[in-house]
């Protein structure tokens, strides 16, 4: 059974939902289980307090009564305000996520709406594109721009073979540290600095390790990956600036036949995806400081709860307590023993619960390391498009098995990325990442110089489009060439909204 792209998407919506949302149960539980531990302290302390009234004069128990009920009181105040910051965070969470839900349902009414202008815009064109395609400056402009692209492409590929090699070739050189101390010296090059006996030991140096011969071939192999580069940049910046002519014309032939309306609310929606996908997240950064703070409180690491727990238990650890308590268990009363039996099962609760903690803890952390993984997923899979209506997936096991396989650390977050990429499919079978994609248009084409409709990504990033075909490039990048690779994630993490980039149905790259 197939996935559409919309409805995967919300399927990892509703695991993103179901994470949080046993985040903040275990979370619950944790406070719980601290409101308990001070609850069984207290109740320790009332046992104590009986215990002195059976054993000691009454102005010793006075006493020690008196100083467990005053650290008892102490304890309450800190955990009020500890109560007060907890439900503050719980408060702030529902909010989040609230807003979360909102610009979910909204980002997702807008996907429909942009594949509704889509179709209508891909219509038009095709109605129009056989008139266009005679326009001779047209025609012109976009062989130019298809032999710039070729051109950047071929640069990018000579300057990748020879950063590949500078990595390969260079690190025998790398891993000789005679040869590596001489080149970081800049030994043989005018930089050279040295006094007469160390310039006399550097060249004993240099003629054992081969350095006058080498030299000129590491820097070499260092310096061609710099200057391809610089030219591969220069060629994708004049291959942008000849598509983007194109996309004017493209654009002046859409409006001329009456595509305006569609073409400008297509790009409207694309805007505002945009925006929504940024403001997730944001959002979701938000919600992870807030949960990061609501496990801290509820875990009891917080200084109000700490303080509590500290002054009960130094209250409950006197010596006059510690001497009371072990002088009542080698006298054999029934009275003492009832009670002293009643503080070894209260503390045996007590250690109960901490392994439990313990466990939850653990339990928590796990989510919060899955939580943030599938919001990696979630970019990546936004950034390449696959949310479009024209996306599909073969495997629908991917939000079922393999997705609770990924949950419980079966796979890693790379290895499911992984499998949606290799499952996903565009409506006709046309495969974006192949090489022969292009020729494979211009047959499915009306127009007899290669019409190549746009391909929206719905959510697609910044990465660039391969160009090619006729009447246009698709709207903005061929959706699934800027995704991440089999590798790492490029969803970013910092505060800094204004280093982030997103995508929505990017626009600016012809039709």
């Amino acid at each position: 059974m197939t996935l559409s792209g919309p409805e995967a998407l919300r399927s990892l919506d509703e695991a993103l939902r179901d994470i949080r949302r046993e985040e903040d149960e275990i979370a619950k539980r944790l406070a719980r289980s601290a409101e308990l531990a001070t609850k069984i302290r207290e109740t320790e302390g009332e046992l104590f307090r009986q215990l002195a009234a059976v054993r000691l004069d009454p102005a010793t128990q006075a006493e020690m009564a008196g100083q467990l009920s005053q650290a008892e009181a102490r304890a309450r105040n800190m955990l009020k305000q500890h109560a007060n910051d907890l439900a503050a965070t719980e408060e702030q969470l529902k909010d989040v996520d609230k807003a979360i839900a909102e610009r979910g349902s909204e980002r997702a009414e807008l996907v429909s709406r942009a594949g509704r202008l889509e179709a209508e815009l891909k219509a038009l064109a095709d109605e129009i594109s056989v008139e266009a395609a005679k326009d001779p400056h047209y025609a012109r402009k976009r062989q130019e721009a298809e032999e710039l692209a070729h051109i950047a492409e071929e640069s990018m590929r000579k300057t990748l073979q020879a950063e590949a090699d500078r990595e390969q070739k260079g690190r025998p050189y790398r891993d000789d540290p005679l040869f590596m101390y001489l080149w970081e010296r800049s030994y043989g090059t005018k930089n050279y600095r040295a006094n007469n006996l160390v310039i006399w030991l550097d060249g004993l140096v240099a003629g054992l390790v081969g350095y006058p011969e080498a030299r000129p071939n590491f820097a070499m192999l260092n310096e061609i990956p710099l200057r391809l580069r610089e030219h591969a940049e220069r060629q994708a910046e004049l291959a942008a600036a000849a598509q983007e002519e194109v996309t004017t014309l493209e654009k002046a032939a859409i409006d001329a036949g009456g595509g305006k309306p569609v073409r400008e609310g297509l790009e409207q929606a694309e805007a505002r995806i945009a925006e929504i996908d940024a403001e997730i997240i944001a959002l979701e950064d938000q919600r992870d400081e807030t949960a990061k703070s609501h496990r801290e409180l509820a875990q009891g690491s917080d200084p109000a709860f700490a303080g509590a727990i500290a002054v009960l238990a130094e209250a409950l650890g006197r010596g006059d307590i510690r001497t009371l308590l072990a002088e009542a268990r080698v006298t054999r009363t029934a009275q003492d023993d009832t009670i002293v039996k009643q503080i070894d099962d209260a503390r045996q609760r007590a250690q109960e619960e901490e392994s439990e903690t313990r466990d939850q803890k653990a339990r928590l952390k796990t989510l919060a390391a899955r939580r943030r993984e599938l919001e990696d997923i979630q970019y990546e899979f936004k950034k390449s498009g696959f949310d479009n209506p024209r996306s599909s997936f073969r495997e629908d096991r991917l939000v079922g098995d393999v997705l609770n396989e990924f949950l419980r650390g079966g796979i890693s977050a790379a290895n499911y990325w992984e499998q949606w990429r290799k499952s996903q499919n565009w409506t006709g079978g046309y495969d974006p990442g192949r090489q022969d994609g292009d020729e494979e248009r211009r047959r499915e084409s009306p127009w007899p110089g290669g019409f190549q409709w746009p391909d929206s990504s719905f959510g697609g990033g910044s990465g660039s489009r391969r160009s090619g075909g006729g009447f246009g490039g698709g709207w903005g990048r061929l959706p699934g060439t800027g995704g991440s690779g089999s590798g790492g994630f490029s969803r970013p993490r910092t505060g800094a909204a204004g280093a982030r980039k997103h995508g929505g149905f990017k626009t600016g790259g012809g039709f």
